[in-house]
Formats: structure tokens, C-alpha cells, sequence
């Protein structure tokens, strides 16, 4: 060995000797703080606060060894200094400090955004509160609805929630249905959807009340302003079922037939109608609208216009020939009130004036084969033109004073018959 060398160990030595012996000398004596009494740990960068400062130091320097020692929660408590996280602790992250303080281990602030797993892994019941028994009944897990940094602002989730909507909605649990809401038998679900409590599916059948009770305008839709007036309610004419299938009740409705039938709001007057200046109330009646009290003072037209076969009855097949129009002869206010104009009649007269269609022959008649239209003229039935040719008889049968003129008193004295001296074309003669 060199001299050099050897001269180097013994100063190594020697420096070893001044260093470690104090620590040598106070394990001989008891204990590390009986040599650091007056040691400033904070010098170390890790003060010794809370009750960290109670524990001999010893507790964290193994063995005497004053350097490296750990100074984190986790590099002691869970390295085999000291006692570390137990069994028992909920699943979380190492950073001790999150939750717990040197001044006291416990209580803890316990701060849940460390804490991993399911919040059922620790609120069972056991180790931390679960689930109460009054609880919604739910399928979801805690942090379904549930947010730690809050527990009472819950996000809840209505498509895991088991029962009916009433079971929490009951104005105790949850908010229930309102005083202002319409008054119904059905369930909220009947009509509500969880994704969207506005989004209604509107059951009818189960409300109850009047229409008007909601359809005011104001809770519901009401009546339009150009709704036909009426002092119906809604459910006189109307159906839930179909709005648009309408039961029309004319007995309750305002102002004239046209106001709504006018080929808008309502079927107006067809293209086919009888041209008239009427309103529809001057002939139809609501009840049957095939029930028509016709008025004919405000139709225009001719009659034949309408009374053709087709529109309405026209000229029966046993009615007088003639090239009338109806309204030569016949008033619309009393159809058999009739002027009968005969210039415009085709055929005898007997062909009408049998006794039947129309006066005949009467029984006094002067028997006579002519044909009424020999004697008679149509324009002045009593001025006659008598065909004495035609005429059966004597001329006494007639001519007797009375029927006819008779003998006048100025005649000459005679027994004879008339025809026995004179002749019927030329009575002088």
C-alpha cells in the first residue's frame, strides 16, 4: 500500500469518526432527540405540525438514518413506516391530503372527486349511508341523478324510475299535480313524457268538465275569431276524438244561413242553384234542408228554368197542349189560380172542355153538332156566332123567348113553326 493511500483512509476514517460518532453516542444514551434537541425541523422543508410533532423521531428515522426519509402521506403510511390505508378504506387515490390533515386524522374532510369505484361500493348501508328506505324506487346507480359536490341537486332520471308517476308526484316527494291543472282522471303518464313534461299527448276522454272550462283561450286554445257564431258549447258540435268530424247543431247559430254557406267557411249556394235573390232561411229550413218552403216571388227566371222534370216537376203528360209558358197562366201564389190564355192553346176546345179536364157542353145546351169553337170565340165565350146549320131541332127549342129571342108580339098571327116561312141564313129572307 502506497503512503498516499494510506494517508487518504485515515482522514476518511477520521471524518467518519466526527460525523457519525454524536449519533453513535446518542443511541448509546437513549435516543436521536436526546442530541437534536434544539434542531430546527422545519429546516428540512418538512415541519413536523400537528401530531406529527408528538411521534419520537425515531417513528420516521429507522435505524437512526436521518436522510431520505419519505415526506409523503403515502411514502410513510402505506410504506411500511406507518400504519398505511386499511382494508377497509374506500377505493381511492394515495393523495391522503385530499381528505385527511396532520392536525387531526380524524374527522376527514371527506372530498369525493378522489374516491374511485361506484358510490354504491361504499354507500351500502355499511360502511357509509345508502339508499333510504323512503327512496325513489330506481334502478340507477347513486351517480345517475346524484352529484357529490351537491346530493340534494339531482339530475334525476326518469327512465330507471320503477311505479307511477303519482308514487313521487304527490306533492310531497316531488311536486305534484298543480291546483290550476285541468281537472282529469288520468295518471301523468296517460298524457306527460319524461324526456319533456310539456310535450303533451292530450287524452280527452278522461278530462272532465265543459270544453270551455279549459278551451277559454287562455289555458287552451278557444274559440277563433271567425268561428261561426253560436252560443253552442264546444262539445255540442264537436268530437275529442276528431275536432274536424263536426255535429252540427243550426238551432244555436247566429245571423243568416250565408254568413256561413257562403262556399268558404261552409258549402255555399251550388252552380246548379235556381237563380234566386232569396236567402237560404226564406226556403230551406236547418232541421231538413230538403224540407224547402219555396218562395217563388224572389226567383228569376221562367218558370220552365226550373220546372223542367229534372230540377223540379214540369209539364205533366195530361196537361192541356199548349205553347204557354207556365207563367201565362198559372201565379206562383196559387198554382190553380189560372188565366188561361186559349190564343196559345193547340187543339179543340173539346179536347179540354169534356167535362173532365174542363168545363163542357152543359145540359142545356142547344142540341147542335158543332164544335164549340164553331159558335164560340175564346176571347168572349157568351159573344157567339150560332151555325144554325148544325143545330138539331126546331127553332122553338130555343127560340121561345126565353134561351132565345122568340116570336116577337108584332109577329103576324100564325101556328106555323119558325123554320115553316123563314130560313136560318137569312132570317128576313
Amino acid at each position: 500500500m502506497t503512503t498516499a493511500l494510506a494517508w487518504g483512509l485515515r482522514v476518511l476514517i477520521l471524518l467518519c469518526l466526527v460525523v457519525l460518532g454524536p449519533a453513535l453516542r446518542a443511541q448509546e444514551s437513549g435516543g436521536i432527540a436526546d442530541n437534536f434537541s434544539d434542531f430546527d425541523h422545519g429546516a428540512t422543508g418538512f415541519p413536523l405540525e400537528g401530531v406529527h410533532g408528538e411521534v419520537t423521531c425515531e417513528s420516521c428515522h429507522l435505524d437512526g438514518v436521518l436522510t431520505g426519509t419519505p415526506e409523503t402521506c403515502v411514502g410513510c403510511h402505506d410504506n411500511g413506516i406507518a400504519a398505511g390505508k386499511p382494508e377497509t378504506h374506500p377505493p381511492s387515490s394515495d393523495s391522503c391530503g385530499q381528505c385527511h390533515t396532520a392536525q387531526n386524522w380524524k374527522p376527514f374532510a371527506f372530498d369525493h372527486a378522489f374516491v374511485e369505484g361506484a358510490c354504491i361500493e361504499c354507500h351500502d348501508g355499511g360502511t357509509a349511508s345508502g339508499k333510504p328506505a323512503d327512496h325513489i324506487a330506481s334502478t340507477d346507480s347513486c351517480d345517475a341523478c346524484h352529484v357529490t359536490s351537491d346530493w340534494t341537486d339531482v339530475r334525476v332520471d326518469h327512465a330507471a324510475v320503477s311505479g307511477t308517476c303519482v308514487s313521487c308526484h304527490d306533492g310531497v316527494t316531488a311536486t305534484g299535480k298543480s291546483e290550476t291543472h285541468l281537472p282529469t282522471t288520468d295518471t301523468c303518464d296517460d298524457c306527460h313524457v319524461v324526456t319533456d313534461w310539456t310535450d303533451v299527448r292530450f287524452d280527452h276522454a278522461s278530462v272532465s268538465g265543459a270544453c270551455a272550462s279549459c278551451h277559454n283561450g287562455s289555458t287552451a286554445t278557444g274559440k277563433p275569431g271567425n268561428h261561426i257564431p253560436s252560443s253552442n258549447t264546444c262539445d255540442d258540435c264537436h268530437v275529442v276524438t276528431d275536432w274536424t268530424d263536426v255535429r252540427f247543431d243550426h238551432a244555436s247559430v247566429s245571423g243568416a244561413c250565408a254568413s256561413c254557406h257562403n262556399g268558404s267557411t261552409a258549402t255555399g249556394k251550388p252552380g246548379n242553384h235556381i237563380p234566386s235573390s232569396n236567402t237560404c232561411d226564406d226556403c230551406h229550413v236547418v232541421t231538413d234542408w230538403t224540407d224547402v218552403r219555396f218562395d217563388h216571388a224572389s226567383v228569376s227566371g221562367a218558370c220552365a228554368s226550373c220546372h223542367n222534370g229534372s230540377t223540379a216537376t214540369g209539364k205533366p203528360g195530361n196537361h192541356i197542349p199548349s205553347s204557354n209558358t207556365c207563367d201565362d197562366c198559372h201565379v206562383v201564389t196559387d198554382w190553380t189560380d189560372v188565366r188561361f190564355d186559349h190564343a196559345s192553346v193547340s187543339g179543340a176546345c173539346a179536347s179540354c172542355h169534356n167535362g173532365s179536364t174542363a168545363t163542357g157542353k152543359p145540359g142545356n145546351h142547344i142540341p147542335s153538332s158543332n164544335l164549340c169553337e164553331d159558335c164560340h170565340q175564346t176571347t168572349e165565350w157568351s159573344e157567339v156566332r150560332v151555325n144554325h146549320d148544325s143545330v138539331a131541332g126546331a127553332c122553338v127549342t130555343c127560340h121561345n123567348g126565353s134561351f132565345a129571342e122568340g116570336k116577337p108580339s108584332d109577329h103576324p098571327q100564325s101556328s106555323n113553326a119558325c123554320d115553316d116561312c123563314h130560313d136560318t141564313r137569312e132570317w128576313d129572307d
